[in-house]
């Protein structure tokens, strides 16, 4: 499965990019994230693994994220994998406007298992969380003084 986002947010590229790499806002616009692990490689760079816990309604789900590529403030890559199901993705960041930022979200889904039946009965459940979680983000750092 794959699908593309993409959203606008009220601040420069430059304060965007601050609130979207500190790993201590991801709370503020992943509310079911439990913990966020350092697991491998140098914090926020290229190779480096965390596992990340989430809440979701009555269950719990762990993923491991590793870092493909970190081209910030312009782009950062990475996969998220999970039991069943593993995620690439992309996300790049452009100013095209005063104080305005896109966000663009490249997602690429592989599902195997019990996931493979979850994805086929509802596949829009996936792109409709992420843009949630994009949501949120604007969300969140729009509301952010510096």
């Amino acid at each position: 499965m794959h699908y593309k986002l993409e959203i606008e947010i009220d601040l420069p590229l430059k304060r965007t990019i601050e609130l979207f790499d500190n790993p201590d806002n991801i709370v503020k616009w992943q509310p079911g994230l439990i913990s966020f692990e350092h697991i491998s490689g140098e914090p926020g760079k290229q190779g480096a693994k965390s596992l990340l816990k989430y809440k979701m309604g009555s269950r719990e789900i762990e993923m491991t994220e590793t870092i493909i590529r970190r081209n910030l403030p312009y782009e950062f890559t990475g996969t998220y994998e999970a039991k069943g199901v593993f995620n690439s993705v992309a996300n790049t960041f452009e100013e095209f406007a005063e104080n305005k930022t896109r966000w663009i979200s490249e997602n690429e889904f592989e599902f195997s298992g019990f996931m493979k039946f979850i994805a086929f009965l509802m596949p829009g459940s996936f792109k409709k969380q992420s843009f949630k979680y994009m949501q949120q983000f604007k969300e969140f750092a729009e509301s952010e003084t510096k």
